[in-house]
């Protein structure tokens, strides 16, 4: 090739490079940081619920939008340390869930759109100023866990013969938590019952706690928080052992080993959670979308647990349990 056409070449191939690194630029997927508070395996039934939905909404992980996972495993301190990498990422917009995990990307960020596929109680919690117009860069969905508090105990009751006293295992170094507690505190006394509260911190707690309920209470309530979601399999284990049967709010518990759950559908809260994210990928304000509530609510029983712990579920109640192990 002669200098002359190479340089022409060399300068008509130059001009073009901004072209490509801007097309490249354009073809940059949408990005969200899905930031799971506990860990894969205990979330697995709710990121398949949000990502198919995402999928009905074309929105196809790889195709239209990319999605970045991490997962805190229970720690506020990996849940700060994950929502500071997606400010660094500068994803486009935030999913988690859990009262604590969602305050860590909060103040990690007032920019970055944050979208809650549950939350306890986001304006007790300081997530949202009213649940009709959230302002600021958070919405999502609200759980109001601790009004069914009375619900999960009076089940409990009926399938325990002779209940007299619960222990009631918490995550004190969460509000959302505690407040749960008091409210289930509150329902143990209005029915007559006596409890004992087992104050956690940390996944090192949680065995001397269940060893110290043996002989003194009857059955195990367990307030959900995502340290009590990264350690499920673990607290039913030791709750077996010591022959405590466990009520959760979570219906994934009783895979776990759990006796039974009551509380909202998990699954169905992460794919409604995927709308918000569509809202916002879309263009509309975090501000503007109000904050909703549960529609579906489960009960799920154990009978092989119910078994092993010489316990007989009433047949009244096993024909409305929405999920029922044998």
């Amino acid at each position: 090739m002669r200098r002359r056409d190479f340089v022409k070449v060399f300068a008509t191939s130059a001009a073009a490079w901004p072209l490509a690194v801007l097309a490249q630029q354009a073809t940059k997927l949408p990005t969200i940081g899905f930031l799971g508070a506990a860990t894969p395996a205990a979330w697995s039934p709710w990121t398949a619920a949000f990502v198919e939905r995402l999928r009905q909404l074309d929105w196809i992980e790889g195709r239209t939008i990319a999605i970045e996972y991490r997962w805190a495993e229970g720690r506020k301190e990996r849940a700060a340390e994950a929502a500071a990498e997606f400010v660094r990422l500068k994803v486009d917009v935030m999913i988690t869930a859990g009262t604590a995990i969602v305050i860590a990307a909060k103040q990690a960020t007032s920019v970055i759109p944050i979208v809650f596929a549950l939350a306890s109680d986001p304006v007790a919690d300081g997530l949202v100023a009213s649940l009709a117009r959230p302002g600021g860069n958070v919405t999502g969905l609200s759980v109001q866990q601790a009004d069914s508090a009375g619900k999960r105990l009076e089940l409990l009751r009926e399938v325990v013969p002779g209940l007299r006293r619960i222990g009631i295992l918490a995550n004190v170094g969460d509000p959302a938590v505690v407040r749960e507690a008091g409210e289930a505190q509150a329902a143990v006394r209005t029915l007559g019952l006596e409890f004992v509260t087992l104050e956690i911190r940390q996944a090192e707690n949680i065995e001397p706690a269940i060893d110290a309920l043996k002989g003194p209470a009857d059955a195990l309530y367990v307030v959900g928080d995502p340290l009590i979601a990264a350690n499920q399999v673990r607290i039913n284990t030791l709750a077996l052992a010591a022959r405590l049967p466990a009520i959760w709010s979570d219906r994934g518990s009783i895979k776990a080993g759990s006796l039974m759950s009551y509380g909202p559908n998990f699954p169905d809260l992460f794919r409604r959670s995927a709308d918000f994210v569509d809202k916002i990928l879309r263009g509309t304000k975090p501000a503007d979308i109000p904050v909703e509530q549960p529609t579906k609510f489960d009960i799920a029983v154990n009978l092989t647990t119910a078994k092993a712990l010489g316990l007989t579920v009433p047949h009244n109640l096993l024909i409305l349990a929405d999920e029922v192990i044998e």
